[in-house]
């Protein structure tokens, strides 16, 4: 084989993959895996000669790896350090990146470098939000039906499949008010730009350009608290409470200076709450499913923080205490 690195023998898209690569590159190259994803995804890293890239594998009958094309024009037209697209093989679901390295945002953050990084993820988040763009490229809408659906994964995977609890008449009425809350308060607020998972996994140190910013796919127009709770209550690191309320209220200030009708802190500070609630209550739902469904069991350990979170918030607001007391009876710490 031209390519260096090996994959199961019984890999299909491993050994295409491979081929694609040899019309791209002059052999030998090596191979080795990059990163999985919580989607059916995966990337490899190629070393050839002094050069690395990346590779991902996105099966078509699962992603559309056009969808990332287009995305990755509208964030570069923004202004954003998104990953160079050198090929691309949208038909067989491979593409060539920019390899951004292996140093994580999570591998990075600490008390003291917090300010530092946060301060420059919260640019990039403005940049994105901005309504100025000279791009064609239209996102589809989050929508009622969307936030539905996604809430709806807690109950099925988390609750019912993870921990055999199956919700009677009257907890269905709890959770099912519960709903309409949470998508009335993320319907009611200014639509935005939507990277949709925007926090320290998907968020890459590098010495220029900070940071680097993958896993934009799927991008839609929604509630503009969304990406800030995905940034500052991360399912993969925790902060003060606080600390929290300083950048979310400080990136307040910046939305206003830029035209944003209202809210006052209050307003904005519940729509940051409820919004973090219904995605970590989907974020819960869909670490389960990785388990039991695709047999990755790795983010298991990240549901005792974001149930935290939950617990946390419904704890705070006269609609959710009895969804809080709940949790106390059915899910205690």
């Amino acid at each position: 084989m031209a390519a260096g690195g090996t994959g199961p023998a019984t890999d299909h898209r491993y050994r295409q993959m491979l081929a694609w690569l040899e019309t791209l590159l002059k052999p030998p190259f090596r191979v080795e895996p990059a990163s999985l994803d919580a989607s059916f995804r995966r990337y490899f890293r190629i070393h050839h000669h002094d050069a690395r890239w990346i590779v991902m594998d996105a099966p078509p009958a699962r992603e559309d790896a056009g969808r990332f094309v287009r995305v990755q024009g509208l964030l570069a037209s923004l202004g954003i350090t998104v990953p160079a697209i050198p090929a691309a093989d949208l038909q067989a679901g491979f593409l060539l990146l920019d390899d951004f390295g292996e140093r994580l945002y999570l591998q990075a953050l600490d008390a003291g470098s917090a300010d530092r990084l946060y301060g420059a993820a919260l640019d990039t988040l403005w940049r994105l939000q901005r309504a100025d763009t000279t791009s064609t490229v239209t996102l589809p809408p989050y929508d009622e039906a969307l936030l539905c659906r996604e809430l709806a994964i807690f109950e099925e995977w988390f609750l019912s499949r993870h921990l055999g609890i199956e919700l009677d008449a009257g907890e269905r009425c709890l959770f099912a008010g519960l709903h309409e809350l949470l998508v009335a308060s993320a319907l009611e607020q200014p639509r935005a730009r939507v990277h949709r998972d925007f926090h320290s996994r998907n968020l890459m140190v590098l010495d220029r350009g900070n940071p680097g910013v993958l896993d934009f796919q799927d991008a839609v127009i929604g509630p503009v608290t969304y990406d800030l709770v995905s940034l500052l209550r991360d399912c993969y690191i925790a902060w003060p409470a606080a600390r929290v309320r300083h950048w979310c209220l400080g990136y307040r200030q910046r939305l206003l200076g830029s035209g944003l009708e209202g809210p006052d802190q209050a307003t904005f500070l519940r729509w940051f709450d409820l919004l973090g609630m219904q995605r970590h209550l989907k974020a819960v739902g869909i670490f389960a499913r990785l388990h039991h469904r695709d047999g990755r069991s790795g983010y298991l350990g990240d549901i005792p923080r974001t149930l935290d979170y939950i617990r946390q918030v419904a704890g705070r607001y006269a609609e959710t205490r009895e969804f809080a007391r709940w949790l106390a009876r059915r899910l205690p710490p």
